[in-house]
């Protein structure tokens, strides 16, 4: 049962929109070509691949080559968003990278992003502490830096390299993280009433999902390195408690401060992190299945990217049109968990 302590300890901030609007304009997507089936993890992991899909709706994910990092799955994701959206790299304002699998501590992920691409105008932003849902977090950044008259065109990237962090047979983690990245290209636009609608942020303190090692609590040492303390730990009745509760809620908020219902929004792209959690999220707001596009099925989950990849396959399709509404919405670590509610111009 939740305390009055736990819920003084929620804090939450729900918002209209913005005046400036803003669109979509591109989108892009990589995925590494090594797959990782269930029936690849039954040895290591000692579950069926039966179990696997029941439980989490992932048949298959990918793996990223050992001599590539997040930042390569950036850029291989930034180039077709780009090219679609008739962006240059030298026309970019800002270059926001959403991961919490960054390439190193430091310099900046966004920063290796910017350079490779060339951006040189652009402000490089990291945002990681959200874990999976930094993907909301970023995009909501990008909507406030696009209020600025000097800013108008920014690229978002989700990536993330999950399996990096991800203990070899663990029998939780192990089987719902995959690698990949995702990116969009939010342009200013002189259509009236595009752009975010309201949104709504909030977090709990939580170590339910945590990386242990590796910071100025538990800096790195043989110790570290041997106990497993640098790989994700997760409980996962913890996560399920709190993501089916928190994205309901906050869907709830997000499109009635909109002066939405749920039932109006055209499209929702959800963190890809298991089926049954989005099919009881999905149901409990009496959302059309429809309405939830899923790439986790053939992902995993991407951490990040996932909010992203959904995005871009509605895109890809020609689904998201002028006027249409949609809601980015996750929950990470931390926990962390947000809804953006928009407009397509």
């Amino acid at each position: 049962m939740t305390t009055l302590t736990q819920e003084l300890a929620v804090a939450s901030h729900t918002g209209h929109g913005l005046a400036v609007p803003f669109a979509i304009t591109g989108t892009g997507i990589h995925v590494p070509p090594a797959v990782v089936t269930n029936a690849d993890l039954t040895c290591t992991t000692r579950r069926s691949g039966d179990w696997i899909t029941a439980r989490t709706g992932i048949h298959e994910r990918r793996r990223l080559a050992p001599e590539l990092a997040t930042s390569d799955m950036a850029l291989a994701a930034a180039h077709p968003a780009l090219e679609e959206a008739r962006v240059t790299p030298s026309d970019l304002d800002a270059i926001i990278v959403a991961s919490y699998t960054l390439d190193q501590p430091m310099p900046s992920t966004a920063l290796i992003v910017k350079d490779a691409l060339g951006a040189n105008g652009a402000i490089a932003l990291d945002v990681s502490h959200a874990a999976c849902a930094s993907g909301v977090h970023a995009v909501l950044l990008a909507a406030h830096l696009l209020q600025n008259p000097s800013v108008s065109t920014i690229l978002v990237i989700g990536a993330d390299c999950a399996s990096r962090v991800t203990r070899p047979g663990d029998r939780t983690a192990g089987v719902f993280f995959g690698d990949a990245a995702a990116a969009v290209v939010l342009t200013r636009s002189q259509t009236a009433g595009a752009g975010l609608l309201s949104y709504d942020i909030g977090s709990q303190l939580s170590y339910a999902v945590q990386i242990p090692a590796g910071g100025s609590r538990l800096p790195t040492s043989p110790d570290t390195v041997t106990t497993g303390a640098h790989y994700v730990s997760m409980d996962g009745p913890a996560v399920w408690d709190t993501a089916t509760t928190r994205l309901p809620e906050s869907i709830t908020n997000a499109t009635r401060h909109a002066g939405l219902t749920p039932q109006d929004v055209d499209h929702y792209f959800l963190h890809q992190a298991n089926i049954n959690i989005l099919d009881e999220a999905r149901r409990s707001l009496g959302i059309a299945a429809d309405r939830v596009p899923i790439t986790l099925d053939r992902l995993g989950n991407t951490g990040a990217a996932g909010i992203f990849t959904a995005l871009h396959q509605t895109v890809s399709a020609g689904e998201l049109r002028p006027g249409d509404t949609y809601v980015m919405s996750a929950i990470g670590a931390g926990f962390h968990w947000g809804t953006l509610c928009l407009r397509q111009a």
